[in-house]
C-alpha cells in the first residue's frame, strides 16, 4: 500500500461522512453553538409541555390575591408573583413560550419561503430582473424594519397571524440577498463553466 492511499485512508476514517455527520461534528466543536442548542432546546421544551409546567391556567385571575388593590411580588405560590388581575406570572410566560415559538418559526417560514423563490430568480437569472428583484430588496431594506412591520400590522389590523405575516415580510429581502449570493456563487464552479463551454444549455431540453 502507497503512502498516499494510507494517508487517504487517515482522512477517510479523519473525517465525518455525510451531510449530518459534518455538522454534528461541527456543533460539538464549537462551545458558543452547543449553550446556544442548549437553551433553545429548554425553550422548545417548555413552550410543548407549558400545560405541565405552569401551576395556573394563563388567564386565570384571583382578584383576592391582591393587596389593597396592588399585586404582592414573589410567593411560594407564585414564583414570579402576580399581575394587577391576580394572574400568575410564572404561568403566563411559559405559556408565552408557545406563542413566541410560532410567532418565530411561522414568520422565519415566510421570509425564507419567499426570499429563496425572489433571491434564486434574481440570482439565476440576472439582467432586468435581477436588477428589478434587488433594488425592490433595497428599498425594503431602506425602511426600519420595526417602522416597516408596524406599518403592516396597521394595514392588516392588529393580531397574531397579522405579526407573523409582517415579521416575515421584513426578512425577505435578507433571505433574498443571502441566496442570490449563493446562486452567482455557484455560477462561477468550475463544473458550471466547464458545461457552458461544452453546449449545454441554461435549461434542459425535453428527450
Amino acid at each position: 500500500m502507497s503512502v498516499a492511499e494510507i494517508e487517504g485512508l487517515e482522512i477517510g476514517h479523519q473525517a465525518p461522512s455525510g451531510l449530518w455527520s459534518e455538522a454534528r461534528y461541527r456543533l460539538i466543536r464549537n462551545p458558543g453553538a452547543v449553550l446556544g442548542a442548549f437553551f433553545v432546546s429548554i425553550f422548545v421544551t417548555v413552550a410543548i409541555f407549558a400545560p405541565l409546567i405552569a401551576t395556573y391556567g394563563p388567564k386565570e385571575q384571583n382578584l383576592d390575591l391582591l393587596k389593597n388593590g396592588e399585586p404582592v411580588g414573589p410567593t411560594a405560590g407564585h414564583w414570579f408573583g402576580i399581575d394587577l388581575l391576580g394572574r400568575d406570572e410564572f404561568s403566563r410566560i411559559v405559556y408565552g413560550a408557545r406563542y413566541s415559538l410560532l410567532i418565530g418559526v411561522v414568520s422565519v417560514a415566510i421570509g425564507l419561503s419567499v426570499g429563496m423563490l425572489l433571491g434564486a430568480t434574481a440570482g439565476y437569472l440576472g439582467g432586468a430582473v435581477d436588477s428589478t428583484i434587488m433594488r425592490a430588496m433595497d428599498v425594503m431594506l431602506a425602511i426600519p424594519g420595526l417602522l416597516f412591520a408596524i406599518g403592516i400590522v396597521a394595514a392588516l389590523q392588529p393580531g397574531l397571524w397579522q405579526v407573523m405575516l409582517a415579521v416575515g415580510i421584513v426578512n425577505i429581502p435578507i433571505f433574498a440577498r443571502l441566496l442570490r449570493g449563493s446562486v452567482l456563487a455557484q455560477k462561477e464552479n468550475d463544473f458550471v463553466l466547464a458545461a457552458r463551454s461544452v453546449g449545454v444549455p441554461r435549461t434542459p431540453s425535453h428527450l
